[in-house]
């Protein structure tokens, strides 16, 4: 058994272009040998209550553009754009977890689908309604995604994954470890290719770290 532990959130952009990397190390891990992958939020701009002015939003889509030259991903930048855009990572996140603790298979389809509506469709998954609807969109009951959404507890969930990203010390997005034996070994932080993450995985299984 392969136990990925994988630190993101879905409107960083590197995550976004790390995503088919990711779905290509799994596929060919599944092949293999179960995997398993905890999916822990980060909370990159969580709680953020300030409007984008112009030069926070001209460095943000400089960096999407790096983004989209290195991994050939399409980029839309309506949301961004937007009047008043205000870049709060919060729901989006509270959605995954949400979905996470609705149907723990269908949580890495859907942040990969919040992914997608945001940077190659443009639209504002800051909102309630456009997560629910991504929900939706991914088979997932529609009462049931707004119940847990705005539960008290899912609140709390999504404070804890922010708490655990930051006691583990994960400082950048996208992170991605092994468990072994409940340590954390460190596979890639930040962007990699599924060629350097295999090679990493095979290092670990060759020479399991502190055993």
């Amino acid at each position: 058994m392969l136990n990925l532990v994988y630190f993101a959130d879905p409107m960083c952009s590197w995550c976004y272009g790390f995503g088919p990397q990711l779905d290509a190390v799994i596929d060919h891990e599944t092949d293999r040998q179960q995997v398993r992958l905890d999916l822990t939020m980060g909370g990159l701009r969580a709680y953020n209550k300030t409007a984008l002015d112009d030069a926070s939003r001209t460095a943000i889509l400089e960096h999407w553009n790096h983004v989209g030259e290195a991994t050939g991903l399409p980029f839309n930048d309506t949301a961004l754009k937007s009047a008043g855009f205000i870049y709060d990572t919060e729901p989006a996140c509270r959605a995954v977890v949400a979905v996470r603790q609705l149907d723990t298979a269908r949580a890495l389809d859907y942040y990969h689908a919040v992914q997608r509506a945001f940077y190659a469709e443009g639209r504002d998954v800051t909102q309630e309604c456009v997560l629910a609807e991504v929900a939706l969109a991914c088979g997932i009951d529609g009462s049931r995604f707004w119940e847990a959404f705005r539960s008290t507890a899912i609140k709390a969930a999504t404070r804890e994954d922010f708490g655990l990203t930051q006691s583990v010390g994960v400082a950048g997005f996208p992170t991605l470890c092994v468990d072994i034996g409940q340590r954390l070994y460190l596979i890639t932080r930040g962007f990699a290719r599924a060629e350097q993450i295999e090679a990493g995985l095979a290092r670990v299984a060759a020479e399991p770290p502190g055993m």
